[in-house]
């Protein structure tokens, strides 16, 4: 079972959702960075179960621990260990389950691949373990800031309630102001109300988190097998309900011709037009990389389902518990956790491919 993301810098995580802890090792992180844990505590929270009326309502205070890797303040170099308990997993309503395939879970797959599976709360398969990515998102931003690289995720799209797809026409900094993380403040309040509605008929939504990288140089990303826009997609639907990745104009841009599409450069070496998303043949160009992940609606609904026993048997299932009608407002601060750390980590790749390697070697 492959835990690990990265190349230089890696994050390997650990644990399941009704577990003693989930928990991760950082490797790679560069040393003297200034370690902010309330920014980190931060972030954890804006990710955390229970912070509104349109998230489960599992109470977790997700209060990270750093076990090593830090000192003074400062990151050493070495793994920096964390661990995150679990405080507040409601592990009986899940025993109706035991022998029960659920519908669009990790259940059938899980069990025909390993011959075993954790059924309390989905196990390793929860998006309760994505806690760790934004520990290692949260310490890689730490980093980028220092080289004015700036990642920002909003929630763009809930059900059939869609923003513009052109993020300048939005004031970014406002989707922090309201429960599902979007921008346009009466486009929120629709959202709102359709979640709540979803959430009164035992059902879920799913929807589409756009993010915006700004400040990245061009460089980024190898040509062939780790393209950037590669290597992003498969941070991006690595994470739990995702189902599709796009950047720059994406589908949109299948009606465009190449005419309008093609970015013109301009004598200043900027592109007048940024429709290939900040990346291109698989390279960042210096523009804002721009990109939209599509989550599925959460598979666990209040409703009654049609499934199978573990003996193949026809059956019918009612979830318990506690879970999100809808995973956008929680999956914004995972994909920025996300994109920081392919940023982050195409960045310390490129020290070794850079055309000036040899004359920073020479000024040291």
């Amino acid at each position: 079972m492959s835990n690990t993301f990265g190349h230089i810098f890696r994050l390997t995580t650990f644990g399941e959702s009704h577990g003693p802890a989930i928990g991760g090792v950082v490797d790679g992180m560069p040393p003297g960075i200034n370690i902010d844990v309330d920014f980190l505590q931060a972030e954890l929270d804006r990710r955390k179960p229970g912070q509104s009326a349109l998230t489960t309502q599992r109470k977790e205070t997700d209060r990270v621990e750093l076990l090593s890797g830090v000192f003074e303040g400062r990151s050493t170099g070495a793994p920096i260990g964390f661990i995150i308990r679990n405080e507040d997993h409601h592990s009986q309503d899940y025993e109706p389950l035991r022998c029960l395939y659920r519908p669009s879970h990790a259940d059938y797959t899980y069990q025909y691949k390993y011959g075993t599976r954790d059924h309390q709360g989905g196990g390793r398969s929860s998006a309760r373990v994505t806690a760790s990515r934004v520990v290692a998102g949260a310490l890689a931003k730490m980093v980028l800031r220092q080289l004015g690289i700036t990642i920002r995720a909003y929630t763009s799209q809930i059900g059939p309630i869609a923003l513009d797809t052109d993020y300048r026409r939005y004031d970014l900094s406002l989707a922090e102001s309201n429960t599902v993380r979007c921008p346009d403040p009466q486009k929120a309040a629709e959202m709102e109300a359709l979640i709540r509605n979803v959430k009164a008929d035992g059902d879920s939504i799913g929807g589409t988190v756009s993010c915006v990288v700004s400040g990245c140089p061009a460089g980024l990303g190898e040509p062939e097998a780790d393209k950037l826009s590669a290597d992003l997609a498969h941070a991006m639907m690595s994470i739990n309900a995702a189902k599709g990745f796009e950047y720059g104009e994406g589908f949109n841009g299948l009606t465009m011709r190449g005419s309008e599409q093609n970015d013109p450069w301009t004598p200043e070496g900027r592109t007048a037009t940024n429709h290939s998303g900040g990346i291109q043949g698989g390279i960042s160009n210096g523009e804002d990389i721009y990109f939209r992940v599509a989550f599925k609606p959460a598979p666990t609904i209040l409703q009654p389902q049609q499934t199978i026993d573990l003996e193949g048997n026809p059956t019918t299932m009612k979830a318990q518990g506690r879970h999100d009608p809808c995973v956008l407002p929680r999956a914004v601060v995972i994909v920025e956790a996300a994109a920081a750390m392919v940023i982050l980590d195409k960045t310390l790749q490129n020290l070794s491919t850079n055309k000036n390697f040899l004359k920073i070697i020479e000024n040291k």
